[in-house]
């Protein structure tokens, strides 16, 4: 039997606007990264989390990888896709961890009382940075589900939501880099 699709993908209108709002703060985004309450361990344990919710295949290949990078064990990498990371979360990262599964279980809608707790927590500055982490890797892990969704389509098993015309766009603004994404993780598990 063939198993449907599942997985969140993106659809034109939000595809768009996501893109369009994460241009308008690369800026933004590069200054965030030197952000000192913000390790390159600690933002890739945002990025773990997220993609453990989301489910893309590509982000979690190469986040782990990051991961490995800074220092993480296999075994807190594990720990962190299967969201058991209050043991590797430091009482610091522990409420952005929460909020970012919580924002990805509730599709970017997170409850206003979550919002709130993560604000008073770091204080705004930092609290956007970590929004904006989230927003950029919930980008990623669509945008990767979504290639996955077009793969499946020549398959014969299109998504459920989708839409050819879409998909074709959407190939041809992506393709370029997911192409060389799938060599280097087929190339890297081969290895």
């Amino acid at each position: 039997m063939r198993r449907r699709f599942a997985k969140r993908i993106y659809t034109a209108r939000p595809f768009f606007y996501d893109m369009a709002f994460l241009m308008a703060r690369l800026p933004r985004a590069i200054v965030a990264i030197r952000n000192p309450d913000i390790t390159r361990a600690f933002i890739e344990k945002i990025m773990m989390v997220i993609t453990a919710v989301n489910g893309c295949v590509y982000c979690e290949w190469f986040h782990a990888r990051q991961a490995s990078s800074c220092g993480m064990t296999a075994r807190e990498i594990s720990n962190l896709f299967n969201l058991q990371f209050h043991a590797e979360a430091t009482d610091f990262e522990l409420p952005a961890l929460l909020y970012a599964q919580h924002y990805a279980e509730t599709d970017r809608h997170p409850d206003a009382e979550m919002t709130h707790n993560l604000d008073a927590f770091y204080g705004a500055p930092t609290a956007n940075t970590i929004r904006l982490f989230i927003r950029m890797i919930y980008f990623g892990n669509l945008v990767g589900n979504t290639w996955d969704a077009v793969l499946h389509r020549l398959r014969g098993r299109p998504a459920a939501g989708s839409s050819l015309t879409f998909e074709a766009v959407f190939t041809l603004l992506v393709g370029w880099a997911m192409v060389p994404v799938m060599l280097l993780m087929w190339f890297d598990r081969r290895h």
